[in-house]
């Protein structure tokens, strides 16, 4: 049984890197799912509030199809934020919709790798 449980958690903790690769522009026909969308950043910013940074792909915000975001209490994780912009990442994380827009909520510097 000891392996049975140590097996299934091995499985559990690999899921995100079986994550299914997707485009940015395909990301509002995964929510509810863990996937990596790949694509390059088209902006970085930081919400006037100071409570979040939001890394766009597909565009600039508020036009921008798909966005990954770092809240405050988790900002310290991602200290090279600013510096995504331009580069091609991969963002691996369950898709939510937020007023409508597809997001990852980025909580472990292990969701987002740049190429």
């Amino acid at each position: 049984m000891k392996t049975l449980i140590l097996a299934l958690g091995l499985l559990l903790t690999a899921a995100p890197a079986l994550a299914e690769t997707i485009r940015p522009e395909e990301a509002p026909a995964h929510v509810g799912q863990v996937v990596t969308v790949e694509g390059t950043v088209s902006e970085v910013h930081h919400a006037a509030s100071g409570r979040a940074t939001f890394i766009d792909m597909g565009g600039r915000y508020p036009d921008n199809v798909f966005a990954a975001v770092i809240f405050a209490d988790d900002a310290g994780k991602f200290p090279n934020a600013d510096a995504l912009g331009g580069k091609t990442v991969d963002i691996t994380g369950a898709i939510r919709l937020y007023q409508g827009r597809p997001e990852i909520i980025l909580n472990d510097v292990s969701q987002i790798k740049a190429k």
